[in-house]
């Protein structure tokens, strides 16, 4: 008879975000046991296996290609060979390649293990001194400065005060000017370098974290993660309309827009506050009251 193969086990090991000694003797064993190792970015993998002394075979496994080489892993897994899936720093599918394997596998009956160990966003929201009693993750913050409009005026709504994402260093700067240009009642801590020889915290109102930074002087180096807890008075407890939704839509409609690109123009609409299942139930009540 043929023999019978047991599936092979899934791993997701996090990483250290900067600091090699903070690898958990537990991954560095997974590691060094798995059959591959599916990673982010091989050459970056490569400098941290040296480090540990790992020797393990790397498989490239990254945004652009994570979609196709699922099958491949789990074909592996399915012959008995066991996978570790790590990113560049810290733990897989936080902002970071690795949940559509762990779709793939789960949907397959594969087993995934979880190997716990750093994450820059709960080490940010930790030594943030702010409220955690509840907190929401944004990943990279919005580039446009309408869609970073969105965002702030949905954090306001939110049932949460507290708000960890990640911002690029070149960006970073351009992130506090917007909450200085929108006037924002906000506390801030920006991490940058978290666990490295140079770390260091900047904290307080978005002009206070300006000036630490230009202080700094070389602000844009390193990553970074951010803390915001919004202050209780910034806070939207009740939204209040002063204009009906049929009313914004109709106002569109009269340049010649159809229903369908009335709502889209009225979402795009900075001063909206709809949702775009309320424009669609307003739309239908237009349509009943007026015919199509």
């Amino acid at each position: 008879m043929e023999e019978i193969k047991e599936q092979g086990v899934l791993y997701i090991v996090a990483t250290p975000i900067g600091n090699s000694r903070d690898m958990s003797p537990r991954g560095i064993q997974i590691l060094t046991d798995v059959d591959m190792i599916a990673a982010e970015d091989t050459r970056r993998s490569m400098v941290l296996l040296n480090k540990l002394e790992i020797k393990n075979r790397l498989v490239s496994n990254h945004k652009f290609n994570e979609y196709g080489k699922a099958n491949y892993f789990i074909n592996e897994m399915k012959a008995g060979k066991s996978v570790a899936v790590i990113t560049d720093a810290g733990t897989p599918c936080i902002s970071d390649p690795g949940n559509e394997l762990i779709k793939a596998a789960i949907a397959e009956g594969i087993r995934v293990v979880g190997v716990p160990g750093c994450c820059a966003a709960v080490n940010a929201l930790a030594v943030s001194s702010f409220d955690l009693s509840s907190f929401l993750f944004y990943g990279f913050f919005p580039r446009e400065n309408s869609e970073r409009r969105k965002l702030l005026e949905k954090m306001r709504k939110g049932d949460t005060r507290t708000y960890a994402l990640y911002e690029s260093p070149k960006r970073i700067m351009e992130l506090v000017d917007f909450f200085i240009n929108e006037d924002a009642k906000i506390q801030m801590c920006l991490c940058n370098d978290m666990t490295k020889l140079h770390e260091m915290s900047f904290r307080g109102t978005p002009a206070e974290v300006k000036e630490q930074l230009l202080n700094k002087g070389n602000y844009d180096k390193g990553e970074y993660a951010v803390v915001i807890e919004i202050d209780p008075e910034y806070v939207f407890n009740k939204v209040e309309h002063t204009v009906s939704p049929e009313a914004m839509l109709v106002d569109a409609m009269v340049g010649g827009l159809n229903a369908k690109d009335a709502i889209a123009a009225v979402l795009a609409d900075e001063n909206n506050s709809y949702s775009k299942n309320e424009l669609k139930a307003a739309s239908l009540r237009l349509k009943k009251m007026f015919g199509e």
